[in-house]
């Protein structure tokens, strides 16, 4: 099955890639999505072996601040089912559940981060998902020659 690339977006107040850097392994799974559009891309579309771009958002200074590998393809959410969860849903069940999530392991944690305003200055970047004009989707597809460019990025401001 052949590669594909995705951008996943956390708040870096709740989860930051300093945080998968420190966590056993160095991979965690990537639970509490609840938008059903990035639920169908966790279950369906996103397997292992597939590479990602970490997104810090909704902080100062948006950016891309590393890369990772997804190690377990999608599977359901188990903390729909936990009462005590943030992430409890009441109509999710083990026989019926509604939401999934992945698991990723760290790759690189860039030397800068590589900003949003920086991305939006790069003409081969001006179809990705991420600059489109009211684009908010916490996963979504990245083509190859975006994920590229942004290492590219990411290796010339080192």
């Amino acid at each position: 099955m052949a590669v594909s690339y995705w951008l996943m977006k956390t708040e870096p107040g709740t989860y930051s890639i300093d945080d998968l850097a420190a966590d056993p392994d160095q991979t965690t799974c990537w639970e509490g999505v609840r938008n059903y559009q990035a639920r169908n891309l966790l279950r369906d579309e996103i397997h292992e072996g597939d590479r990602v771009l970490f997104y810090h958002s909704a902080c100062a200074q948006p950016a891309v601040v590393g890369t990772a590998k997804v190690v377990r393809g999608g599977y359901p959410d188990h903390h729909a089912w936990d009462k005590r969860s943030k992430y409890f849903d009441a109509k999710s069940t083990p026989e019926n559940p509604r939401w999934f999530m992945v698991d990723i392991r760290l790759e690189k944690v860039f030397d800068a981060p590589v900003k949003l305003a920086d991305l939006r200055g790069q003409a081969a970047l001006k179809d990705m998902e991420l600059l489109r004009k009211g684009s908010r989707l916490s996963v979504q597809p990245v083509r190859k020659k975006e994920f590229d460019v942004i290492l590219k990025l990411a290796k010339n401001q080192a």
